[in-house]
């Protein structure tokens, strides 16, 4: 064989199996990095807000998770969280962080806080305690929604809303919205639907309203919110959250509910819980909502929660409505011997 051809063969040969081998040697995996030297700090407030200011700092760590105790989570890539316990008195609370590599490896600590919310003590961001302005509805927080909607207010109601004082007065520091059997405008019976649309709206807070329910089968009062751009999205698209209502013929029983598309009207989000005296003492009925997740209590009692998203319509301004329905879908058949029903409402509060 000639040398150069011999030449070229050999080296095509020992190209070959350089080639091969580098092919089939081994890819370096990258170093996973497993956090440690986990260190959480908590600093409580004592002015009763049950605010909490949580750092956490560990080495190779993307982001941390924490675990309030009270189920609500929260992910936070710095580290540092400023959060606020809802719950009223003095109360223990175990929290959980976890700190997470960008590998996926991660590791946990605890931390026992303990946290006093007392509202006395808080200065709400926004309210009403009906102790001005003795006779009307403040002007500067509420207006009013006049007539009967379209079919009754989508709900077949049969009311017709007025702004009248036979059905809407502030006496002695509460709220009444007062039904009454009347022919009036086409209607049989007449009451009040207050609203702070243009007046007040808020995203995310705590919400406590004392109120006493009214007697009489076929009354359907309720606390609620609309998403703010109501006007121009409509319902249910602009979402709604029903803090509480009550209907008549079931009179120990307090509802709320979350509606938004694909889910509203009998398809809402729903729950109920059965107190006592809802028709002849007041109760606190209160709402916790945040990014994660929205709470519904009755005296200090959770008894309905959902976790919020960006997929459903509960991260923006929402504004209140208190009214006091005749019948409808929900109401059902009104007693024929019900001539009046009082609606009263002690309060309604903000707090961030």
């Amino acid at each position: 064989m000639h040398a150069r051809l011999f030449f070229k063969l050999i080296m095509l040969v020992l190209f070959s199996f350089v080639s091969c081998k580098k092919e089939g040697e081994a890819k370096e995996e990258p170093v996973k990095l497993t956090p440690s030297n986990l260190v959480i700090n908590a600093t409580v407030s004592t002015d009763g807000s049950g605010k909490v200011s949580f750092s956490a700092k560990a080495d190779n760590a993307s982001f941390y998770r924490f675990e309030f105790g009270n189920g609500e989570i929260f992910d936070e890539p710095s580290g540092v969280v400023n959060y606020r316990y809802t719950d009223a008195g003095t109360k223990s609370y175990t929290v959980t962080v976890t700190a997470n590599s960008s590998s996926g490896l991660s590791i946990s600590a605890k931390k026992e806080i303990s946290v006093t919310v007392d509202y006395s003590k808080v200065v709400p961001i926004w309210s009403d305690d009906f102790n001005t302005n003795n006779g009307v509805p403040d002007p500067s927080k509420w207006v009013y929604d006049i007539g009967t909607g379209s079919n009754g207010w989508g709900n077949a109601e049969l009311q017709y809303y007025t702004d009248r004082s036979q059905n809407v007065t502030v006496e002695g520091g509460v709220l009444k919205i007062k039904a009454q059997r009347e022919s009036f405008s086409g209607s049989s019976w007449t009451s009040t639907r207050l609203k702070s649309l243009g007046k007040f709206a808020f995203t995310y807070g705590t919400v406590i309203a004392r109120a006493k329910m009214p007697v009489g089968i076929g009354t359907w009062p309720a606390i609620w919110m609309l998403g703010a751009d109501f006007p121009t999205i409509g319902w249910p698209n602009c979402g709604e959250i029903d803090i509480a209502e009550h209907v008549g013929k079931e009179k120990d029983k307090i509802f709320s509910a979350l509606h938004y598309p694909g889910r509203n009207g009998g398809n809402a989000v729903t729950a109920s819980k059965i107190i006592s005296n809802a028709t002849t003492e007041f109760h606190e009925y209160k709402l916790d909502w945040n990014a994660s997740v929205i709470k519904f209590s009755v005296d200090g009692v959770v008894y309905h929660t959902v976790t919020n998203s960006g997929s459903i319509p509960f991260n923006k301004d929402f504004f209140f409505l208190l009214n006091l329905a005749i019948g409808g879908n929900f109401g059902g058949p009104v007693d024929p011997s019900l001539n009046n029903a009082v609606f009263e409402i002690d309060y309604i509060r903000v707090y961030k």
